[in-house]
């Protein structure tokens, strides 16, 4: 029985702490738009929060995407501007015509 209570109290601090876990990312809103960038140039690439359950990946250049992907520039809103510019991977789109 004691063996019991101790994995009910492990499992209720695990679970305790997974809302700390996701609000580990960094978030843009909080950052300035060099803040971003130094923690994307970093780390290579860094998936950052921009708002509340949202977020995506951000890279410095294609190295970091797939094969199949490409750099796109996007936009994110910080501290101190409104559109800082970031890169994220994108799949390549084809353009065919008949």
């Amino acid at each position: 029985m004691r063996r019991l209570g101790k994995l009910f109290l492990i499992a209720g601090a695990l679970v305790g702490s997974l809302p700390a876990f996701a609000q580990s990312r960094p978030d843009s809103l909080t950052m300035t738009c060099d803040q971003v960038r130094a923690t994307i140039a970093r780390q290579g690439v860094a998936v950052i929060g921009t708002g509340a359950n949202v977020y995506d990946r951000y890279v410095v250049d294609a190295r970091f995407c797939s094969a199949t992907q490409v750099t796109r520039p996007d936009f994110l809103k910080t501290r101190d501007v409104s559109a800082c510019l970031v890169y994220t991977c994108r799949e390549r789109t084809l353009s065919w015509s008949p």
